[in-house]
């Protein structure tokens, strides 16, 4: 591993249903905001989950026309806002980079459903006999590598451009994947993270089919989400997107760019247990972490923070915290802070990794770590450190964050503070 490059983050976009933006996102996390609401999308009215983490405030049409949104999904605009931003913030602008720069440029970017809300809308008109309303593009844009073609044509990248569709853990993935290109040189940029818009009436029924998301809430969405909890009852449907620029480090040394977090390991594993269950042992997510540790170099005595994965589901988070456990060390694990944003924003499914980086990055650069919300009566078996509200200040140097998703999949990565 001495003999690989360095990469580091040096810009971060967000567009969460708690905030737009990275510093409307940022004063959202550490104030522990809820942007979980009543759906608006569609008539929610006769289904037992009526809340989500929806973003009633974003402009599609500012990021693409109008004649293009009847081709695309709605995942698009969010992906092209966060990746927009990811720039500025890292002062680059694509136009004015050289060819030779461009193709070594990549684009690898997370997504669990991709543009499964537009596939749903076409196959809609389709069975209603509305033929000549469906899209051209019907095909294309439902096809999940589409998603970071777009992004490669909007922006003139020329290198990788590949989606990385694992479920949950996609953009979790997709950042390793990331780091690995730019590790053995095969590129010195890349925009990765990821998104993902599953609202949308059939995806909801699908869910509901499962008995996995909440239902107790519907009067007071801001409590729906409530991750550790003893009264849990499943998580809450989200969309939104993460995005960063990834960045060799003598590259980004070179131009004086700001250097947000350094990524020093990942670590996966599959459990091969069951399409939707986990096992209750916790011991692949715990490998997961410890193999992300072990490329890091660090130990658990080194961990200064973890941000959980922290569906909100019973199984999930009574796992998880066996998991960390096993990985850290009971001892250890009790005293590391770790948090849930999904507490926050709802479960925005294969982006939720790239959402608990950028969380993990507020918590290295404020020093404050942003709390978990809804934990008023924490489940006996959820018994680990996990900062309910206000927050907390902390100095945070490594930190974890973690991911599970249906089909047994595990992925970890470590962050390093640069100072």
């Amino acid at each position: 591993m001495a003999s690989k490059r360095r990469v580091v983050i040096t810009g971060m976009g967000a567009v969460s249903p708690n905030g737009i933006g990275r510093k409307a996102f940022t004063e959202a996390a550490l104030a522990g905001r809820s942007g979980v609401r009543r759906i608006s999308r569609f008539d929610a009215s006769q289904l037992s989950v009526q809340i989500a983490g929806e973003i009633p405030d974003f402009d599609e049409l500012a990021w693409v026309d109008k004649k293009e949104r009847r081709q695309v999904s709605r995942v698009l605009p969010l992906a092209i806002a966060a990746a927009s931003e990811a720039f500025s913030d890292a002062g680059i602008d694509p136009a004015k980079l050289p060819l030779a720069e461009l193709r070594r440029f990549g684009v690898i970017i997370g997504s669990g459903g991709g543009s499964q809300d537009f596939t749903e809308q076409q196959y809609d008109l389709f069975f209603h006999d509305k033929h000549r309303q469906m899209s051209v593009h019907c095909v294309p844009t439902t096809v999940m590598g589409t998603l970071s073609s777009d992004l490669s044509i909007r922006f003139g990248l020329r290198g990788s451009s590949h989606v990385v569709t694992t479920g949950c853990t996609s953009s979790t993935d997709a950042l390793s994947y990331a780091m690995r290109q730019i590790q053995t040189g095969r590129a010195d940029l890349i925009l990765s993270g990821g998104a993902d818009s599953p609202i949308a009436l059939g995806i909801v029924k699908g869910f509901l089919l499962m008995k996995i998301l909440t239902t107790a809430w519907n009067d007071a969405p801001q409590k729906g989400s409530r991750p550790f909890s003893v009264d849990r009852d499943g998580f809450v449907l989200a969309e939104g997107s993460w995005m960063f620029v990834l960045e060799e480090y003598e590259h980004a040394k070179a131009r004086g760019a700001q250097m947000l977090a350094e990524i020093v390991g990942y670590g996966s594993t599959c459990e091969a247990f069951h399409r939707v269950r986990l096992q209750e042992c916790g011991e692949e997510p715990a490998r997961a972490i410890g193999l992300a540790m072990k490329e890091a170099g660090v130990g658990p005595q080194d961990i200064h923070y973890v941000n959980l994965h922290g569906t909100s589901t019973q199984l999930n988070d009574r796992i998880e915290t066996r998991a960390l456990k096993l990985a850290l060390g009971e001892e250890r694990a009790h005293q590391v802070p770790m948090s849930a944003l999904k507490s926050q924003i709802g479960h925005p499914q294969g982006a939720c990794g790239a959402a608990g980086v950028a969380a993990t990055i507020i918590a290295m650069q404020t020093g404050q770590i942003p709390p978990t919300l809804n934990l008023e009566t924490p489940d006996p078996v959820c018994d680990l450190d996990y900062v309910p509200q206000p927050g907390r200040k902390a100095e945070v140097e490594h930190a974890i964050a973690n991911c599970i998703a249906f089909g047994s999949k595990n992925s970890a990565l470590v962050l390093r503070r640069i100072a």
